[in-house]
């Protein structure tokens, strides 16, 4: 299966390549908006920059770990790096200037809903501690609510719940 955005709306249709030949054209109509656009099945030049269909877990292109967001009926698997300093963790929208944003359709992830913030510790590992940006849905580690002002040192491994959405934290020192 393989899928596209909508030019428009950004939503994506998903469709068996399978079907069709290289150099086929389609013409798609999005159920969400009603654009119409074409595409042409083949080789895409912009493969590189397109996400992975089955990403790595274990990505970790900037040496600080990672975020596995899993996948449900809102969403796709995504894996998406950490860099030094805060990551503000919330739902892509066009044009939302947030570091670490997920593609998702779950109206319960807040644009800007919460904060990995990575640094040294005092022996010189990574450090991972999460915090909840006062979204509307909350933060949970380990089904407890982080409350307004709480920080809390996660580790790899932990399982954390934003809106109806579980991501994992890929850790660098573990990958």
């Amino acid at each position: 299966m393989k899928r596209v955005r909508c030019p428009k709306c950004e939503q994506y249709i998903t469709f068996d390549e399978t079907q069709y030949e290289a150099g086929q054209s389609l013409v798609f109509k999005c159920p969400d908006c009603g654009k119409e656009f074409g595409i042409r099945i083949g080789v895409s030049k912009l493969r590189d920059r397109q996400r992975e269909e089955h990403p790595d877990e274990t990505a970790n292109e900037q040496g600080f770990g990672s975020i596995v967001v899993i996948e449900n009926v809102f969403h796709y698997k995504q894996v998406i790096p950490l860099k030094m300093g805060d990551n503000v963790i919330g739902r892509y929208q066009k044009g939302n200037s947030i570091s670490t944003p997920f593609e998702t359709v779950d109206p319960s992830v807040d644009l800007n809903h919460c904060t990995i913030h990575v640094s040294f510790d005092k022996c010189g590992h990574l450090q991972y501690t999460l915090r909840d940006n006062n979204s509307n849905t909350g933060t949970f580690v380990d089904n407890t609510e982080l409350s307004q002002k709480e920080r809390r040192v996660i580790e790899d491994g932990t399982l954390f719940t934003i809106g109806a959405t579980s991501i994992i934290l890929r850790g660098a020192d573990s990958i």
